[in-house]
């Protein structure tokens, strides 16, 4: 579970575990101080560091020689009703084209990738 508490500059808040923290904020010209990752960025983030997170277990499981990975992911929402994510790999390594396409499949099995993919339902409380 994660708590977020606003902040006193407008907009500002910082996210918790209970154990880490990381802030948000909206963008100047939504009235915020744009001083930290939209709220939006943060469900590209967790894409990204899942896949990423994926990937280099997949390789270590299997000895892969991957030596480093850069995950991008980016949130298209021009589309009412529809988000697609597009997500990309720089993959580092003395790796073969096979071990390359295979880590690319590997993706598919990101839990947050599959989360995303399910019907999301909202139950809220005050």
């Amino acid at each position: 579970m994660v708590t977020c508490d606003n902040k006193k500059e407008r907009y500002r808040v910082v996210v918790s575990n209970g154990r880490d923290e990381i802030a948000s904020d909206t963008t100047d010209d939504k009235g915020g101080g744009g001083s930290a990752m939209r709220p939006h960025e943060f469900l590209e983030a967790a894409l990204a560091a899942c896949l990423n997170m994926t990937i280099r277990m997949h390789a270590d499981r299997e000895g892969i020689p991957l030596t480093k990975i850069t995950t991008q992911v980016s949130a298209d929402r021009s589309r009412p009703g529809h988000t697609i994510f597009r997500y990309s790999f720089d993959l580092e390594g003395a790796l073969t084209n096979e071990q390359r396409e295979g880590l690319q499949r590997v993706a598919e099995a990101c839990p947050v990738r599959k989360t995303l993919s399910n019907a999301i339902s909202f139950v809220g409380s005050v």
